[in-house]
């Protein structure tokens, strides 16, 4: 299977859309900050799982760069979190992205589970 074709990656790929459409509106002084940022944890979360896919080795390995797909969402759900109280954002725009970080997540965990219960 084709890391194209798994859910997790294209779900991960539409939360990378949307936050670069919301951080859009950011201050132009974030640029090289909480943009940069923002935007790099939101890009790490599908290439990891393309990756992990990509390399076609073991589950083990795989699951490795899952896991650090869920560590970038983490992230980009801390800066959300931040670019909220610093009104970045607007709260509806916060929330629309958390819910997409929580579905994400619950997708790349069980594509966790899945690996790793097959052994």
């Amino acid at each position: 299977m084709d890391y194209r074709d798994l859910v997790a990656w294209k779900k991960a790929m539409d939360l990378v859309e949307q936050t670069y459409r919301l951080t859009v509106t950011f201050p132009r002084e974030e640029r090289y900050g909480l943009t940069s940022q923002i935007r790099r944890s939101a890009v790490s979360v599908p290439s990891n799982i393309a990756e992990g896919q990509g390399r076609r080795s073991t589950d083990e390995e795989f699951v490795r760069f899952l896991h650090i797909s869920l560590g970038s969402l983490a992230e980009l759900q801390t800066q959300t979190e931040l670019a909220l109280r610093l009104e970045f954002l607007p709260k509806r725009s916060a929330e629309a992205l958390r819910a997409s970080s929580d579905e994400v997540g619950r997708l790349v965990s069980g594509l966790i589970r899945s690996k790793t219960t097959t052994r």
